[in-house]
């Protein structure tokens, strides 16, 4: 297995530079198979999520459909996949930051009763509370 930087993920993506794109496109598609799936962590994610809303200006709505499928992609295998899942469903339905939605599910996972913040929209979310 191999690990994937963010920056492969948005060149592959976004297409902006034609020679990393095509690099990037021929790895992804020629190395990453089921049997040896490229490894993406929760902080790729995170990142790439947080690049393409800064630097490309994509909405909630196309976020969310880049997660679910790199979530779906049998050739990616992704750190804590279910819990990555829940936290879509929770950004998807609400207006937190996909961040926020991923650290109160990671840290529920992790036996939190709770997480405080001062996050307004994040205290939208089940298991935070404004401190």
């Amino acid at each position: 297995m191999i690990g994937l930087d963010t920056n492969v993920l948005v060149r592959y993506l976004t297409r902006d530079d034609a020679d990393q794109h095509r690099r990037a496109q021929v790895f992804l598609e020629s190395t990453c198979t089921v049997e040896n799936p490229g490894y993406i962590n929760i902080i790729v994610l995170v990142e790439l999520v947080w690049v393409l809303k800064a630097a490309y200006g994509a909405t909630r709505a196309e976020l969310s459909n880049v997660l679910e499928q790199i979530l779906r992609t049998r050739q990616f295998e992704i750190a804590r996949r279910e819990v990555v899942f829940s936290a879509l469903e929770d950004f998807k339905s609400g207006s937190a930051d996909f961040s926020d939605c991923l650290l109160g599910r990671l840290n529920q996972e992790a036996g939190c009763t709770e997480t405080v913040t001062f996050d307004r929209k994040a205290t939208l979310l089940d298991g935070f509370r404004s401190l």
